[in-house]
This record gives C-alpha cells, structure tokens and sequence, in this order.
C-alpha cells in the first residue's frame, strides 16, 4: 500500500474484525479454564471411584480408591498380588514375616523391588503375634485377611483381627487359599484384583486356572477310577513326625487330583499328625512330601526358589532314608515325590494339582506337562516369575 494511502473500512470489515477479536478472547478463556481443570484434577487423571466388593465371609467392603497401601497379615500373600500387580511389594506398607523363611523366594522379590527390605514386620506370621498400634501407625488403606488364620465365623462375619480393625475404620478383606483353596481361590483372587484396581488380571488368571482343572477333572470322572492312597507328608524330613492335611488345604488338592488322603480319614480339622504307626497301618501306595529352602538346616527336603534338581531329589532320598518306614521305601520309585510347600495357600496350587494327577494316574495324565504350565504362569501372568527346583521324584532324575 502508497505511503499516505487512506484506508476506507467498511461496516462488514468492521464486524469481521470484532468477531475476530471476539474469538481470540473465547479461546484464551477456554484455554485458562483448561489449564485450571488440570490443576485441579486429582492425579492420575479423573477422580477415583469408590469401589464395593463383597469378601468371601460376604461382608460388603467399600474403599475409597483402590488400595495402594497394604497390610498383609500373611506375607506369603504377596505371591497372590504377584499374578495383579507388576510391583507387588510397591502396594505394600507393613506384613508379617512369614514369606523371609523363604529366603530365595524372597530374594526373588528383593531383585524386584529392593526397597521390600524396608517393609515393617509386624508379626512373626501368627495373628496373635500382630501389633494393632503399629499397624495403625502405617496407615494402611486396605488389610489382607486369610480366612484360616483370622478365624472367620459365617457368613457376613470377619474374625476378630478383622472386627478391631474395621471398628477404626481401616478397612479389611477375608479371602482364602487355604482353607478350601479348590472353592474359594478363583473368588479371592477377584476380590483382591478388584481391591487394587486390577480386576481384569484376576479374571484372566482365573481362566487360565478353571480351564486346566477343569481338563483334569473331566479326565477323572470316567467311570472305575481308582484312586490310591496318598500319604503327604508335610514339612518332610523335620524334626517331628508327620504333619499331614487333615480335611482341608492340601486335602482339596489331593481329591482334585484324584487321590485319597489317608489323613483326611482321622484329622478332624484342616491340619494335624500321624503318628508312624497310623502311616504304617494306612498302607499308602503314593508318597508325597513337602518342604522348602526352610528345611536345608534340619536336613530336610528342600526343594523350591533357588534349589537345584540334584540338590532337590537328594534331599529326597535322605528324608525317605530318615523317615525310616518300611511301608514308604518299598514302594515304587515312581511313587515317591516331593514338592515345594509354598505352593499351598496361593493361586499356584494349580501347578500342584497337575504334578499329583500325573503323580496318581500317569497313564491317564501321560499328556499333561505341569512345567510347561507353570512356564505359562511364569511368562503371562507372574509379575516375580519362580526360578527353582519345585518338585521331585525318586522315579527319574528331575
């Protein structure tokens, strides 16, 4: 445009302008009015809802957000959270000490998560050994709960540890992979993935697990089957003679698997001993012992996280030698095993399921490859994978 040219505005230039004008302003508002939002969001994007579940005792639980800050009554629990969350010792505030017997099992966790060194104990692992006062002082959003060891009463109704602590408003989940793990496990893993916002996990686990024990159970509802006598023997090789399940947690196990558990024919309750005489009386046809790295210092088996085959199946031999029961060493080789202890009170009994059933009845089970599955385990869904010996047998080297 001429220096000293005059510019003529029309009406309509004039209003294109102000709409212009008008524009800016709406979207200089509209993006102050964001950035506001923002700050004000809570973090992690939109405001958490409060979640409501329902616990195996049926009590109705409700968090606030799911649980970031964990007491687990039982620290063993953590290989559960394991199948959950990619941290599972991040979620945890304070535990009892029962998982650091386990010491390579634990060390797999600390290679994990090096700051598990720095969770409070707050028991040995016995709930009556548990400090409420230090408890509370973590403040905890969410308790961990097993049904056995809380001592549930019916339905809607939480033990007395969950009772205390619901009465200062901390709230409490009762599951269990224990005490009936064949009934409730799928439940309870649910109920802890919907608490820690991961219920999609949960379920994904749980189809993995009802697909494979369903395949076993089908295979064992043919008609004639005969199931052998089973003699497990609990903590193998220590120094008392012979813990055994009774009628409950590994019973559950050892029925699924189609076997018969002598101790379940005069234990009474979940856990209990047979006296050597009883075992000899009973003439059990499969010998199943369980242990753990635990067991090394008592000459024990030993088998699980860390353990060797050939570490793993000479404890074996030793602890039959030990047992020194003509009814056990004159069975088969093929008869005798031995299997990690931890598998019980956790989603990973599944891996124990499979052993026994090819363990009872190899002919029918000739197929099934319980390495192969706890390889699957390890690589889908274990955020902490095992890495160990965690069976053995007598038969064939491991």
């Amino acid at each position: 445009m001429p220096m000293g040219a005059i510019v003529t505005m029309t009406a309509s230039t004039t209003m294109r302008i102000e709409r212009g004008r008008t524009g800016l302003v709406r979207a200089a508002f509209a993006a102050v009015l964001a950035a506001m939002l923002l700050v004000l969001a809570p973090a992690g994007g939109a405001r958490a809802e409060p979640i409501a579940l329902t616990d195996i005792t049926g009590r109705s639980v409700t968090l606030k957000a799911p649980a970031k800050r964990i007491l687990l009554a039982q620290g063993r629990h953590l290989n559960a959270l394991a199948l959950l969350h990619p941290d599972p010792a991040s979620l945890v505030v304070g535990w009892a000490g029962d998982l650091k017997r386990d010491a390579a099992t634990y060390d797999l966790y600390r290679r994990r998560n090096p700051a598990i060194d720095a969770i409070p104990v707050l028991s040995t692992g016995t709930l009556d050994s548990l400090s409420i006062e230090k408890a509370i002082a973590l403040e905890p959003d969410l308790v961990v709960l097993s049904r056995f060891a809380d001592g549930a009463g019916g339905k809607g109704q939480g033990g007395l540890l969950a009772r205390r602590f619901e009465a200062i408003g901390i709230p409490v989940i009762v599951i269990d992979f224990f005490q009936a793990p064949l009934k409730e496990t799928e439940a309870s893993l649910r109920i802890l993935g919907r608490a820690i916002g991961h219920e999609d996990r949960a379920l994904a686990y749980n189809a993995f697990y009802r697909e494979r024990l369903d395949r076993i159970a089908t295979r064992l509802a043919a008609p004639g089957l005969v199931r052998p006598r089973v003699f497990v023997h609990a903590h193998a090789g220590g120094p008392t003679c012979c813990y055994s399940p009774g009628r409950g947690t590994f019973d559950g196990i050892i029925r699924a698997a189609g076997g018969h558990n002598i101790g379940a024919d005069v234990i009474p309750g979940p856990t209990g001993e047979l006296s050597l005489e009883y075992v000899a009386s009973a003439r059990p046809e499969v010998y199943v012992g369980t242990g753990g790295t635990y067991q090394a210092r008592s000459g024990g088996l030993v088998v699980g996280s860390g353990v060797e085959p050939a570490e793993a199946r000479r404890s074996l031999e030793a602890t039959v030698a030990r047992l020194n029961l003509q009814v056990i060493s004159k069975l088969d080789p093929a008869r005798i095993h031995g299997i990690w202890q931890l598998f019980n009170d956790t989603p990973l009994h599944l891996v124990m399921v499979e052993l026994l059933a090819k363990w009872f009845h190899p002919e029918l089970f000739a197929d099934l490859d319980p390495a192969a599955t706890l390889n699957e385990i390890n690589t889908r869904y274990l955020s902490v994978p095992l890495e160990g010996a965690y069976w053995t047998s007598l038969g064939r080297p491991e």
